[in-house]
């Protein structure tokens, strides 16, 4: 009898191991890309799995009969589905949709584990893909002006965006916001020269999304940042096939092709996946300046996936041309455009009349890249390592290269001794007084002679040649505690950057109008001598201004701990870095030279290196450290708070180097940063609530100015500022498919010291202490409504930058811009599951001629008013841009 019960027991047991069954399948989202780490689970069971890299998940379960499968993953609508557990396989493909709740989109950035804006102790934002192609965003300016804190001054173009966070002062290049592809920055170090760091790459359709990290968190993991962090995550290719072709027209001569492809290479079995993606564009205006935009950029990435982890590299290649509009003459008081000899409206003062310049220098012929605007050859490589040495123990790396041609030319209307529109014969009293009698043509064939109630005016051309090389390396080890409490990460990271700094400058006379002809004039002067005054527009051939060789190179180790709790998550971070830095600055000399073959014009000088430098060195070693935490009050709301006590090197370029002392005194700048506020995430709801502490200290920075006709470095200031802010978010689901939202932020900024010295004349002084910060806007804010069935899709949105001063000793202020962008788009689905949508957007609706700046290069004294003309850049006016978007 003992005998029969234990063999019953045990056929029993048999019987129900093997009762079992299988359930398998896959998840992707509606584009058919598979959604890795997505939750699937029995309900009222532990029977589950979560999907791996392709979105593929099998597990077994000892349930039988009908249950509710449930597929879940952040920012995604959770599915459910009943199935039949009869011991036998169940295969089920998932397509989960994209949910409307912005807080439940993951975190990419700023963390070693995968969470929900919700869930995150910090501010974070993020921008979809198909948004920005929605848009026709061809800026940065035009992707990030919505976000919370942000100002993003897009007047000068597609490209050199400035953008200032949080109250912060800077000139507005990513100073304190560092922008990265995948993780690592397009350059790992600031100051080496003044360029911003979106001059390297462009967005394109091969990116998921971006992400923007807001706070002082962001300084801890790789190469850190101490108010923000812009991260652009690409698209890597999976077992399903994707392809994406978009064509754009915009009016005033915009055609841009963009592409992306990506899947898996060889047959069914490898694990081996490409990605590859790219534009052609070509670019009239938006401005008529007679030098178009034009270029092309390719990005593509390959991955091998092992059984532990991955291994992808990534790479880049650009070639690309975009033209820069720097601020003009306005008329004073009203500041609205002038209008030009032929009664248009002057929009820029840039000519095609100075492509191909070109002028003797004692070093011999110097030619001018004007031609190519802001001029971007080169590229990156990345590589991307992956691997679970243990169930809880990672290892991750990055390496990049990077190396670039870079020249940024610079075309700044009206800054001469006569800067202002002036007729020819005034101009030319003043400039000879004496004369006996002048001619003057306008440059070309034709040689027609211009009429003396003509306006003219001077401009100052500025030639920034900036060649640039960057090794960066990431390193870290990321350990999860057995009880799944504790991600603890160690890391390192290591920079060397390498740059050129060689500026060129010159003197051009021009008539006032857009795309302005130059002028040739010669006078006789109360000797009777002819006097050749400008030749090819050119009336003062500067010549080299800068000739400074830079490198600089970093070394960081950081060590983190991420909490998950009950209800409660924690986040606690060190971070030290060192940097040692070298300045050669190039010593210039001045020769005089003829300029034309008869000799007949007047010796220039004009300057050029001698071969002789100057060497100095930097070094500092800094500190930070991180402390977030996150309480789950209720399943709709979460209370956040956190502080940083981070560090800033100073621009490199702001220490120059003093003959005889090799080692230059550089400290870096102290960021102190609070922020405690709520998040909230309803079905129909979600949003956030903050209130925000940003205080600097010693903060370096180099005011730049017109001096004697030239550009220079005039001021060398330390600043300490403090920065008190609110900052709220709002995302209200209307309908299924109808949302609006909103973003406000409000600031109260100001300089608490500010000593300067002149650098051009020498002496230390107290000012602008108590004063506003230069450029940053007191409100800001944005208002979208969006309609999206899967078919049909609209878009109207307003972004708000309120009143600011043009520069930091508050004489001029700037009146509140409001930019409104409209669109709409209609998908034409087919059988197999590719889509055309057809759609336009219009940028600046309403045509404002808000002013994106004043006068930041008035110098150290300021603009002091509006007089009869105002210098300002007024933002670029409306456009229209049709789409069509085709993904199979």
């Amino acid at each position: 009898m003992k005998k029969f019960l234990l063999t019953s027991l045990m056929m029993i047991s048999i019987i129900s191991a093997f009762s079992q069954t299988v359930i398998k399948g896959k998840v992707s989202d509606a584009n058919n890309t598979p959604i890795m780490g997505a939750n699937i689970i029995i309900k009222n069971s532990d029977f589950g799995a979560v999907t791996d890299f392709e979105g593929n998940f099998t597990f077994t379960t000892s349930l039988t009969g009908q249950q509710t499968l449930q597929v879940s993953y952040v920012g995604f609508d959770t599915f459910e589905q009943s199935i039949d557990c009869n011991n036998s396989e169940v295969n089920i493909n998932v397509v989960l949709q994209e949910g409307e709740n912005a807080l439940e989109t993951v975190v990419l950035t700023a963390s070693s584990t995968f969470r929900s804006q919700k869930e995150t102790p910090m501010s974070i934002s993020s921008v979809k893909q198909k948004d920005i192609t929605k848009l026709s965003a061809n800026s940065q300016a035009d992707v990030l002006r919505s976000i919370p804190g942000i100002t993003a001054e897009g007047g000068g173009g597609e490209t050199a965006t400035n953008l200032f966070v949080r109250g912060l002062p800077s000139g507005g290049q990513y100073v304190f916001n560092p922008l990265q592809y995948d993780g690592m920055p397009l350059m790992s170090t600031f100051g080496l020269n003044s360029s911003a760091h979106d001059v390297y790459a462009r967005p394109d359709l091969g990116f998921k999304g971006v992400e923007f990290v807001r706070g002082g968190a962001a300084v801890l993991y790789g190469a850190g940042s101490v108010a923000g962090i812009i991260n652009y995550t690409s698209k890597t290719g999976d077992s399903n096939d994707e392809n994406i072709l978009n064509l754009e027209y915009g009016t005033d001569g915009r055609l841009k092709t963009e592409f992306y492809s990506g899947g898996q290479l060889g047959g069914e079995d490898s694990n081996t996946y490409y990605a590859v993606t790219g534009f052609v564009r070509k670019d009239e205006g938006p401005i008529d300046t007679g030098l178009d935009t034009r270029g092309f950029q390719l990005r593509a990435n390959i991955k091998q996936k092992f059984d532990k982890g991955f291994f992808t590299v990534h790479g880049q290649f650009i070639n690309d041309r975009a033209q820069f509009f720097m601020p003009l003459p306005l008329q004073g008081g009203s500041r609205e455009r002038l209008n030009g000899n032929d009664g248009d409206e002057v929009q820029s003062l840039l000519t095609g009349e100075l492509a191909n310049t070109s002028f003797l220098t004692p070093g011999g012929n110097y030619d001018s890249p004007i031609g190519d605007g802001v001029y971007t050859k080169g590229g990156y490589i990345l590589a991307d390592f992956n691997y679970d040495l243990t169930d809880n123990l990672k290892f991750k790396s990055k390496v990049k290269y990077a190396n670039y041609q870079h020249n940024f030319a610079l075309y700044v209307g009206g800054n001469g001794n006569y800067g202002n529109p002036i007729t020819l014969s005034d101009y030319v009293s003043a400039v000879a007084p004496n004369n006996i009698d002048y001619t003057a043509n306008y440059l070309g064939g034709s040689g027609q002679q211009i009429n003396g109630n003509d306006l003219v005016i001077e401009n100052l051309h500025i030639d920034r040649l900036r060649p640039m090389t960057d090794y960066s390396g990431e390193a870290n080890l990321v350990f999860k505690s057995e009880n799944g409490i504790h991600t603890y990460t160690a890391g390192t990271f290591l920079a060397r950057t390498e740059a050129e700094d060689v500026n060129y400058q010159y003197r051009v006379l021009s008539e006032f109008n857009n795309n302005p002809r130059l002028i040739n004039l010669s006078y006789t002067n109360a000797g009777g001598d002819n006097v050749i005054y400008s030749q090819g527009g050119l009336y003062n051939r500067i010549g080299m201004t800068t000739n400074n060789f830079l490198n600089q190179s970093r070394t960081a180790f950081y060590i983190t701990d991420e909490m998950v709790l009950d209800k409660w998550r924690f986040d606690v971070g060190f971070r030290i870095e060192s940097t040692k830095g070298t300045f050669r600055r190039g010593n210039l000399a001045e020769s005089q030279v003829y300029d034309d073959a008869n000799l007949t014009s007047d010796l220039q000088n004009v300057r050029y290196t001698d071969g002789t430098f100057t060497t100095g060195e930097i070094e500092a070693t800094d500190w930070a450290v991180s402390l977030a935490g996150l309480y789950k009050l209720t399943a709709s709301t979460n209370l956040y708070a956190n502080f940083s006590r981070g560090f800033f090197f100073p621009q490199q370029r702001g220490f120059a180097p003093t003959p005889g002392i090799r080692d230059t005194n550089y400290d870096a700048e102290t960021i102190l940063q609070g922020e405690i506020g709520a998040k909230f995430g309803t079905p129909k709801f979600s949003g956030s609530a903050a209130a925000y502490y940003v205080g600097l200290s010693d903060r370096i920075r180099i005011d730049q100015a017109i001096v004697n006709g030239e550009l220079v470095d005039q001021g060398r200031s330390e600043q300490s500022t403090k920065t008190l802010g609110l900052e709220a978010t709002g995302n209200y689901k209307i309908t299924d498919a109808f949302t609006a939202s909103a973003t406000l932020t409000y600031q109260n900024h100001e300089i608490t010291t500010n000593q300067t010295e002149d650098l051009v004349n020498g002496g230390i002084t107290t000012i602008n202490e108590g004063n506003e910060i230069g450029r940053q806007p007191n409100f800001l804010g944005s208002f979208a409504l969006n309609y999206d069935n899967s078919q049909f899709d609209a878009l109207f949105s307003l972004n708000h930058t309120g009143a600011k001063f043009t520069d930091d000793t508050n004489n001029v202020e700037l009146d509140a811009i409001t930019i409104a962008r409209l669109g709409a788009g209609y998908t034409f689905k087919t059988k197999d599951n590719s889509n055309l949508r057809v759609g336009f957007s219009v940028f600046n609706l309403f045509d404002s001629s808000g002013l994106t700046e004043g006068n930041p290069r008035a110098g150290i004294a300021g603009q002091s008013a509006d007089g009869d003309f105002f210098y300002g850049r007024p933002i670029l006016p409306r456009r229209l841009f049709i789409t069509t978007t085709f993904n199979f």
